[in-house]
Parts: structure tokens; C-alpha cells; sequence
């Protein structure tokens, strides 16, 4: 499956992501982000990848390479897919050093149409701590509005800090 975007595609996990997804899941940097407390292996991650042979209604989740170039740059996650309320969380993951370059918005906007048109899903939603400013950017500007606010919900090394919810009609 592709989902053609403007400046980049979106496509189904294959084998050959394995390594790419072991350094992006493994990187601590991210792991307040995608509320990872502990490493992936190897066997962990294949075994997802395997289950994305599945569909999205049996497993709840998606995850979706972004190419760019013929490059996978990163990737966008479907979660919590709950059809009967016609929602689902979205992630979104852009290596480091194709950041800024106008890829996440194009995958978003792609992943978007994905959601109204073929799942036929009413909203999506997302959250995001108050620190990581390069992502409240990335959803405001992509239409995402702020619904709530969870006080001191992540804990970290120097405290805790506040999420905030977004959603997005579609």
C-alpha cells in the first residue's frame, strides 16, 4: 500500500525497515516522546512488523513508513483505532536530518486523507508535551487545535511536565 503525498509517500512496514526502526525506537532522545521506558530488540521489532500484515481492525494500530526520495525518513503512527467512535491517535517520527523540510506536514496531511477516506474516521488527536515545540508546531500548523491540558503527566529527570491534547475534525 502507498499513500502518495506532495513531497513524499506514505507505505506499508516492510522486513527491510528492521534497522531503521531499531535505531529510531532505541534512541533515548525520543523515548519521553513515544513513552518508551526500555530498549526494543531486534526480535521485538520484527515481530511488529509482521504484524502489520494485519489490518488495522484487528490489531488497532498502524504504523506507516515515510519516503521521501526513496528514502525512508520516518513514520506515522495510527493508535488506539476505535472505528465505532471513528477516531484514533496519531505519531509521527522524521529522522533528525530531514527535519524542517516540510516532510511531516506532507505525511500528516496524507495520513489524514487515509483516515477520512478510507477508514472513514471523524477525528484524529494527538499528545504532546509542552516542551517539544517543533511538534505543537507541526500539529497547530497542520489544523490540530488544543481540547485539554494533563497536569504534570510526564515525569522526567527534572520534574514533571504538562501534555497537551489536540484534536483534528476532519
Amino acid at each position: 500500500m502507498n499513500i502518495e503525498a506532495t513531497i513524499c509517500r506514505l507505505r506499508a512496514l516492510e522486513p527491510e525497515d528492521l534497522e531503521l526502526m531499531y535505531g529510531w525506537e532505541n534512541d533515548m532522545q525520543i523515548w519521553r516522546v513515544s513513552g518508551t521506558v526500555a530498549p526494543f530488540s531486534r526480535h521485538v521489532l520484527s515481530r511488529l512488523i509482521e504484524e502489520q500484515q494485519f489490518d488495522i481492525y484487528a490489531t488497532r494500530q498502524m504504523r506507516l513508513v515515510i519516503e521521501h526520495d526513496g528514502q525512508a525518513v520516518g513514520a506515522v503512527d495510527l493508535f488506539e483505532f476505535d472505528p465505532h467512535n471513528r477516531r484514533a491517535g496519531v505519531g509521527i517520527i522524521v529522522d533528525s536530518q530531514h527535519r524542517a523540510q516540510g516532510l511531516g506536514h506532507d505525511a500528516l496531511k496524507a495520513l489524514e486523507q487515509y483516515a477520512r477516506q478510507t477508514l472513514h474516521l471523524h477525528q484524529l488527536w494527538c499528545s504532546i508535551t509542552v516542551d517539544n515545540e517543533a511538534s505543537l508546531k507541526l500539529f497547530r500548523k497542520a489544523g490540530y487545535v488544543e481540547c485539554g491540558l494533563r497536569r504534570e503527566w510526564i515525569l522526567t529527570s527534572d520534574g514533571a511536565l504538562d501534555e497537551i491534547l489536540m484534536q483534528k475534525i476532519l
